[in-house]
């Protein structure tokens, strides 16, 4: 996340404890589905339109960038995005953003500093370049 993001993100928030869990948070920035119900059926539809617009923005192009730099959100993106259908790597990205907020808001209460997660399979640690081959072969199938 980039000096601007994390600035209007700590502009808008300005105290992370006033949201008592990542359900609050991510539902004031805007990633939580609109759901609308009757009686006994429950319609979900996509991201609700009640958000703060800017820090909406900002998070999903921030998930964009950790998508390609941080291995596990890559291999977390690719989860939810198999396939070459947009609506599906829109929702991942969502997904990702979520999983985001919530990096952030573990790093903001802990005052540590962020750590890019590795993957390990089977006690083999593969870096960024390894995960992205291994992406774009499992792409190309």
């Amino acid at each position: 996340m980039g000096f601007i993001t994390a600035f209007a993100l700590f502009a808008e928030v300005v105290d992370i404890k006033r949201f008592s869990n990542l359900d609050n948070l991510v539902s004031y920035v805007g990633l939580v589905p609109s759901m609308h119900s009757s009686d006994d059926k429950t319609v979900i539809r996509g991201i609700t339109n009640r958000h703060c617009a800017y820090l909406r923005y900002m998070l999903i192009e921030a998930a964009w960038v950790i998508v390609r730099k941080d291995p596990v959100m890559t291999a977390y993106f690719t989860r939810f995005s198999n396939g070459k259908d947009k609506d599906r790597k829109k929702k991942a990205i969502i997904r990702v953003a979520k999983k985001l907020m919530n990096r952030v808001r573990a790093v903001w209460l802990s005052q540590k500093p962020y750590v890019i997660g590795t993957i390990e399979t089977e006690n083999i640690a593969f870096d960024n370049n390894e995960v992205s081959n291994i992406v774009k072969k499992a792409r190309k199938k």
